[in-house]
């Protein structure tokens, strides 16, 4: 037996249909948008950021575009770099999973994502069930918090999930998603990378619903900056042992209120990155730049450090293009150089900054969508977490 869906109320039901309706606001923003791509580059490698950060891994956003973008790391470790890229692979393959008409989910499939993440460490037995017990340990305390099931278990209770899964029920995606992550995570089947996994297996079951691309409906930046919640309601439900038959409404909850807060981030950034893009392009005007410095100006207004390697990966260009276009741009003024040789890096200048706090929409919080009236206007709410 697995952790079953909890009968939906009515206030469950609103809230899915205010996190639609944001769904379809953001649907509508990024399509036919030249800029979708760096958008959707951007929020790929927040998520990676977020999901690798809970591992404890200490990830930037350069190190994680840089996993995107196929580059070497600005400042990740060996260890942190082939956990990004292994997770960066299992993330690649669920987007091509994303509308494969032979699809199935099946064990083999999860042992085949886990692989992806973890074979940088053969001891962990990547691709393989956990040899025998687990335990999960608060690391500040050294208290035991969590014990899996019994490993003779594993794989009739994967059985079971999947079968699950591959079955046509009523719940929405984000519900069903929820529960996959929930029941993967509690039974814990690897020796390491349970929680990315399940993470991953969350974006996939998203991912395969098809109405918005699956960067943009990923929850995994949200809880990367909200572990706290994140693990103390995986507590509330687990009890320490694997018991599946508690109610698993307070993990719903979270996991709408995740989508809720993230659709609301992910809208206001569109909105910024529209109006950014709009005055980058005036700058090429003006400057009679080549399109392709686009790619740089975009990255460096962001606020993120460019290097060379980057900049041609994303522009299709050669080293020595790509060295003349930043030359001109830092003679411009319009991005500023920093270190010599190969560890040379750009940043924003003074005018793009400027541009950056121009198109910045205020910070207000968002309210949890539980609490909040049925037409409750986030940008003016002073409760919840910040966009």
């Amino acid at each position: 037996m697995v952790f079953t869906t909890p009968t939906l109320t009515d206030i469950e039901v609103r809230v899915h249909e205010k996190i639609d309706q944001l769904r379809e606001k953001l649907s509508y923003s990024v399509s036919s948008r030249k800029w979708i791509g760096l958008l959707s580059r951007v929020s790929r490698a927040k998520a990676i950021q977020g999901s690798n950060s809970i591992e404890g891994y200490n990830v930037t956003v350069e190190d994680a575009l840089a996993a995107v973008d196929g580059e070497e790391p600005p400042d990740a470790s060996s260890e942190t770099w082939t956990a990004l890229v292994g997770y960066r692979n299992a993330m690649t393959y669920v987007l091509q999973l994303a509308d494969d008409r032979h699809f199935g989910y099946s064990p083999d499939l999860i042992r085949s994502l886990h692989y992806m993440m973890a074979n940088y460490d053969l001891a962990k037995h990547p691709g393989r069930w956990r040899p025998g017990p687990i335990f999960v340990q608060n690391e500040a305390t050294g208290e035991r918090v969590y014990e899996g099931p019994d490993v003779e278990l594993v794989p009739g209770l994967i059985d079971e999930l999947m079968t699950e899964l591959n079955s046509a029920n009523s719940h929405p995606v984000m519900v069903r998603a929820a529960m996959a992550h929930l029941n993967l995570v509690m039974i814990h089947p690897f020796s390491d990378g349970n929680g990315r996994m399940a993470r991953c297996l969350q974006s996939l079951v998203l991912a395969r619903e098809g109405i918005l691309a699956p960067e943009f409906s990923s929850i995994e930046e949200y809880l990367g900056r909200n572990q706290r919640e994140y693990y103390d309601v995986l507590a509330d439900i687990g009890q320490g042992r694997w018991h599946p038959a508690r109610d698993a409404t307070n993990w719903v909850r979270f996991c709408l209120t995740a989508h809720y807060r993230q659709a609301v981030t992910v809208l206001r950034r569109s909105r910024e990155f529209g109006r950014m893009c709009s005055a980058v392009d005036e700058l090429l005007a003006q400057f009679k730049l080549p399109a392709r410095t686009f790619y740089a100006l975009a990255d460096t207004t962001q606020g993120f450090r460019l290097v060379n390697s980057r900049y041609r990966a994303i522009a299709e260009i050669s080293q020595n293009l790509a060295s003349r276009d930043l030359a001109q741009l830092c003679q411009l003024g319009l991005v500023e150089a920093h270190g010599e040789r190969r560890g040379r890096f750009y940043t924003a200048s003074a005018i793009t900054k400027d541009i950056r706090a121009k198109t910045r929409e205020p910070r207000v919080p968002i309210p949890d969508p539980f609490d909040a009236p049925a037409d409750d206007d986030v940008s003016v709410s002073a409760r919840g977490r910040f966009a």
